[in-house]
């Protein structure tokens, strides 16, 4: 299935130039995965279709790329705010970039790989689950949520 975008906290695309990303990188400290780089800077604000990703024994749903820039009106997407928000509660290397329905966050874990982090959830309890061994396996695992009987 090919993974599509569609506009949620703008009416349209607002791509991000390569200097709000590595601007954004300088705050955080980190250097992003470059696939996100570059699905970041194409789709921040959006959201994918399908949009699905397996978690434990069930599935949550990835309702919105947080966004690179801090647009005043939409400040409540960014990733700095929700970093802000995450920050004193998880350990120290966890990055959010995605956020569910439910309030919960999608992170980049750098703690165990600077050059290459892992995806995790952060619930709203703050607990911590692995979902993929990077953003790509996160992408490339998107599904609509049917089940296929054989």
């Amino acid at each position: 299935m090919t993974l599509q975008w569609i506009s949620y906290v703008w009416d349209e695309p607002r791509p991000a130039t390569s200097r709000e990303v590595e601007q954004l990188e300088h705050r955080l400290g980190i250097i992003f995965p470059k696939i996100y780089k570059e699905v970041a800077a194409q789709y921040q604000g959006m959201t994918p279709h399908p949009a699905v990703f397996n978690v434990g024994r069930g599935t949550n749903v990835i309702n919105v790329l947080l966004t690179v820039i801090e647009d005043k009106r939409w400040r409540t997407y960014s990733i700095m705010r929700a970093y802000e928000a995450v920050k004193p509660h998880i350990p120290s290397g966890i990055y959010p970039f995605a956020s569910t329905p439910g309030g919960e966050y999608l992170c980049f874990d750098y703690r165990s790989s600077p050059d290459h982090p892992k995806v995790v959830l952060v619930t709203v309890e703050m607990s911590i689950y692995p979902i993929a061994d990077s953003f790509s396996e996160l992408m490339a695992s998107l599904h609509d949520g049917r089940v296929l009987l054989a």
